[in-house]
């Protein structure tokens, strides 16, 4: 227990350091939001994947697979590919189309510039749809992160949520934007290095990878069955998580954050490698945690969603399990600081500086973006105390909730002219009203994120059409960041 405890001391005061490091190199806003758009390809290609995965990845996919077996990994196979078209078509020209409509920091800042939204409507929607959603994410990091101290040391709830708490906002506080990136490309490689060491241990302490398979079989000869007890809709529903990516504003941020167009393509390969690896990684260690419970019929496992947990505390010496167990870790404070920082930003850009102090200095902004952070944080942390309050129910749609708000409104900003301010508020209202709705009902069984991203890009192109009279202004704009998209590539 004492080296375990060690080693997750050792790794909170390293990202605790990089913290400090990144905070002399942040004297602006666009610093502290946005890291001065100057990410090389290889941080941001896994601040992208690491800021993505949170938790989930290290106990949520593993315990779905030790439960149901091989069908649950078609919503790996969904994620990646959805990850994928997210960086072959929105990355590059999300970033030179930021950059270019008014400099754009964030999100809600793009959707205003790129629609010439004076009155910035869309802007305080999209804001408004952020906070909402990224608090109770926030919340749920907090809880997440106070389960991982609960159960590996014995401690108690609220001083384990206080502790997880206070490391993750101390160096997205003091260091933002690049803090966030820098700790999130080692957080990367841990994760990666424990999703891939843990599933050949479990493989070799099984006898190999027959009497591996064999262990599977004598319990669940269906485990390997990747349709096994699939529907239509259920399988639907598991690929359909895929098109979340599109609308993730803790995603697209990375991309708004890269140096140029240019290293798009590479980061591209870097990052999907990284996060095939890792599904993989968690895919296995779920589905050969039944060998592992046959291997060792005196391990009690209770929740399957320790199935990690308990393979590193048994299989590993205390120093590699605390290695290991720190990749959860890594996994929650990647994506709780990215979730912090861009809400904060929102608060600071779309807020604080569009409504109450247009001309703050770029010192005064930093500050209060820190401020903007804090708020947040408390206020997640006061909606974690109680790890059984209702709110936490709705993050099981927050990730639907941002995909159909925002998703095909981003793909379709990026490649039609013709779409208007009208059609994109359209679109981010029905996509948002369509999954709370959906969930509530409970309509077909169907993942409601498909049923919203289906109705948001409709309802663009309908309203789009027939507002496209009064769209000239916006078309020539959008005429203006494509060619711009063009030269930069050429350049490059």
């Amino acid at each position: 227990m004492f080296s375990t405890t060690t080693t997750f001391i050792v790794y909170i005061l390293c990202m605790l350091i990089i913290g400090i490091a990144a905070a002399r190199m942040t004297n602006s806003l666009n610093d502290y939001v946005l890291g001065g758009r100057s990410l090389g390809r290889f941080v941001t290609a896994l601040s992208a994947g690491a800021s993505d995965m949170s938790g989930w990845l290290l106990m949520g996919l593993p315990g779905a697979l030790f439960l149901s077996g091989l069908s649950e990994a078609w919503i790996a196979i969904g994620l990646t590919v959805g990850s994928w078209c997210n960086w072959k078509f929105v990355a590059a020209r999300l970033r030179s189309f930021t950059a270019n409509a008014s400099d754009a920091l964030t999100l809600p800042d793009y959707l205003a510039a790129r629609f010439n939204d004076r009155l910035r409507i869309s802007s305080v929607i999209a804001a408004l749809i952020i906070l909402i959603f990224f608090v109770v994410y926030c919340a749920s990091g907090m809880v997440s992160g106070a389960r991982l101290f609960e159960q590996t040391f014995g401690m108690d709830y609220h001083n384990a949520l206080l502790i997880g708490a206070v490391s993750t906002i101390f160096y997205v506080f003091i260091g933002g934007f690049l803090a966030v990136s820098w700790t999130d490309t080692v957080q990367a490689s841990l994760m990666i290095f424990a999703l891939l060491l843990t599933p050949m241990v479990m493989i070799m302490d099984c006898g190999g990878l027959e009497a591996a398979n064999a262990l599977i079989a004598q319990k669940d000869a269906s485990m390997d069955d990747f349709l096994e007890g699939m529907t239509f809709i259920g399988f639907i529903s598991l690929v359909g998580w895929g098109l979340g990516y599109l609308g993730q504003p803790h995603i697209l941020v990375r991309f708004m954050a890269a140096g140029s167009v240019r290293g798009m393509g590479d980061a591209r390969r870097i990052s999907i490698t990284w996060m095939a690896l890792c599904l993989i990684g968690a895919v296995l260690i779920g589905y050969y945690g039944v060998a592992f419970s046959m291997r060792h019929p005196e391990v009690s496992i209770n929740n399957p969603e320790q199935i990690f947990i308990i393979v590193t505390q048994t299989l590993f010496t205390p120093w590699i399990a605390g290695i290991l167990l720190s990749a959860i870790l890594a996994a929650i404070m990647s994506t709780l600081s990215c979730q912090l920082l861009v809400a904060s930003t929102t608060l600071t850009a779309d807020f604080y500086r569009r409504w109450l102090r247009p001309k703050a200095s770029q010192r005064e902004l930093v500050w209060c973006g820190r401020f903007m952070l804090l708020l947040v944080a408390v206020i997640a942390y006061c909606l974690a105390l109680d790890p059984n309050s209702g709110v936490l129910r709705l993050v099981a749609y927050a990730w639907a909730g941002f995909g159909a708000a925002f998703g095909p409104c981003v793909l379709i900003s990026v490649f039609w002219s013709r779409m208007t301010l009208a059609g994109a508020i359209s679109g981010m209202a029905v996509g948002a009203i369509t999954v709370i709705v959906w969930e509530i009902g409970g309509f077909l069984g169907l993942y409601s994120l498909v049923p919203g991203f289906i109705f948001s890009a409709i309802a663009i192109f309908v309203v789009s059409s027939l507002t496209a009279k009064s769209n000239k202004e916006t078309t020539e704009l959008f005429n203006d960041l494509e060619q711009k998209f063009w030269v930069e590539v050429k350049e490059h």
